[in-house]
């Protein structure tokens, strides 16, 4: 796949999880203005509701005036204007025949029939029982005389409860003629402001928006009932909040899943090519043991070698070589299969880092010497017995010694050192070649990479000896570290540990 299809996949990806969370977003931000405004509906109906009650109540305090025979005057003008079967009874002031009427059973059916009378009636009533109110100075009283602090609290958490609203709230009652607050959460509000009345909510009242006016039909009105709530948002959002985390959580995944799916795309690109990088080294690597190989055979088999057993005897050691030769690169393919399946075991034993390190100085000092190079040891390591495996011991440092002399220009100089660390031996093999830059040091440990050398061609290899160091140092419980600079050369740590088991 190229790079435009990956990028266009990418794209159209992008645009269609972006398209998703922004439509989540939506539906839930649509939801919660429809929650807020069935919320408002409600409290305001409850509100208004409150204030209904709180009227009722009052003219029930009324009809007991009526009922003690405060307003007869009133009864006998209305009972004058309409037909009732109770006109047949006398009906005069108290003391006289409407004594007889004188109980709540008979107003109430006198109240019942002026209840059916018609509209000029009925206003006629209002407008008497209001000269009631005036005449007993009900209309005189203070607004906190004319509300049981009891009832409210208790009509008001009835009418929340029933339209659902089951939250902490602050509630209040202002007078017009005060202009300002005469009760507060069940308690009256008075001048000396005494420390036991609760004032908690005083603040937010005053810049809340439930409010209604108290008494509307008395001009103007006396007063009015507030409410706050200060969860408010939460309790709006509360029925969201399954969706809400649900669609978090479902975008999350869908991100986790499109990111991976990115980098699973990168990295399959990235390992076909270093794989395609690998099976040309892996050609270029056979082809010339092969072609060697081909020839000293054809020379074995020409007829000008009959009777020179030494020339035979050359083309043959060339052939063994060659095939040693082979059987080492397949062998090392071999290798880094068995180390992916960890299928391996380590032979433990008692590993003199010093000697391992002496004899592969002694191999490599071979190949260093003919680019007039130098390899030096400083061995400082006072104890350099650790618990290892030889053979792969051996082989990491070989192999980090061998890409020293790789990555190294003309006149190789490398450097090894050992020195004991807490629980350990640190072995440094450093080098002044080419150097890596930092983007480079993230994949060198990655199977089949390989560090670009500019123009230097002759550079061997199938990039699996970082792979193998890394692999084994972890079987062994140590660890490695790099430090490189471009055009300065690279310093590679490995770090051995005393044991490989804790025991």
């Amino acid at each position: 796949m190229n790079k435009q299809a990956i990028w266009l996949i990418i794209g159209l990806m992008s645009a269609a999880v972006i398209g998703v969370v922004w439509l989540q977003i939506d539906l839930i931000r649509t939801a919660a203005k429809v929650n807020e405004e069935r919320f408002e509906k409600n409290v305001y109906n409850a509100l208004n509701a409150v204030a209904a009650h709180l009227e009722e109540e009052e003219i029930k305090e009324i009809e007991k005036f009526v009922y003690n025979g405060f307003a007869n005057s009133f009864l006998q003008r209305q009972l004058s204007a309409i037909e009732s079967p109770y006109l047949s009874l006398d009906v005069s002031i108290a003391g006289g025949p409407l004594s007889k009427l004188n109980n709540e059973e008979g107003i109430n059916k006198i109240f019942k029939d002026l209840s059916n009378a018609c509209p000029y009636c009925l206003k006629e009533r209002e407008v008497n029982y209001r000269q009631i109110l005036s005449n007993q100075n009900f209309e005189d009283r203070l607004l906190e005389e004319r509300i049981s602090l009891d009832y409210l609290k208790e009509v008001l958490r009835q009418e929340l409860t029933n339209r659902g609203i089951d939250i902490d709230y602050d509630y209040g009652v202002s007078s017009s003629k005060k202009k300002s607050f005469i009760i507060i959460n069940g308690h009256y509000v008075v001048e000396d402001n005494q420390p036991n009345v609760s004032l908690s909510g005083f603040n937010n009242l005053y810049n809340s928006k439930y409010f209604v006016s108290l008494f509307p039909k008395e001009m103007p009105s006396p007063g009015k009932l507030w409410l706050h709530f200060p969860n408010r948002n939460s309790f709006v959002w509360q029925s969201l909040l399954l969706n809400l985390l649900g669609s978090i959580f479902f975008a999350a995944i869908i991100l986790f899943c499109f990111g991976y799916t990115i980098n699973v795309i990168f990295r399959q690109k990235k390992l076909g090519e270093m794989k395609t990088d690998f099976i040309n080294n892996m050609t270029h690597e056979f082809k010339t043991p092969i072609a060697t190989i081909s020839l000293a055979a054809d020379s074995i088999t020409s007829p000008m070698l009959a009777g020179k057993p030494d020339k035979v005897q050359r083309f043959a050691n060339i052939i063994r070589q060659e095939n040693k030769r082979m059987n080492s690169q397949v062998e090392k393919v071999l290798q880094m299969a068995q180390i992916d399946k960890r299928d391996f075991s380590l032979k433990l034993t008692e590993v003199n880092l010093h000697d391992v390190i002496g004899r592969a100085v002694e191999n490599i000092n071979l190949q260093v010497e003919k680019k007039d190079g130098l390899v030096s040891s400083d061995l400082q390591a006072t104890n350099p017995i650790v618990e290892g495996d030889l053979t792969h011991v051996s082989n990491m440092v070989n192999n980090l010694l061998d890409n020293a002399n790789k990555y190294s220009p003309d006149k190789p100089e490398i450097s090894v050192h050992t020195r004991n660390v807490p629980n350990g031996v640190e072995v440094i093999i450093q080098d002044r070649g080419i150097g890596m830059t930092k983007e480079v040091r993230k994949h060198i440990f990655d199977k089949f990479y390989r560090v670009h050398t500019g123009d230097l061609h002759d550079v061997k290899g199938f990039g699996l000896g970082l792979s193998y160091v890394k692999a084994m140092i972890t079987a062994h419980k140590g660890q490695i570290d790099v430090k490189s600079e471009v055009g300065k050369g690279s310093s590679f740590i490995l770090t051995f540990p005393f044991y490989v088991n804790n025991n």
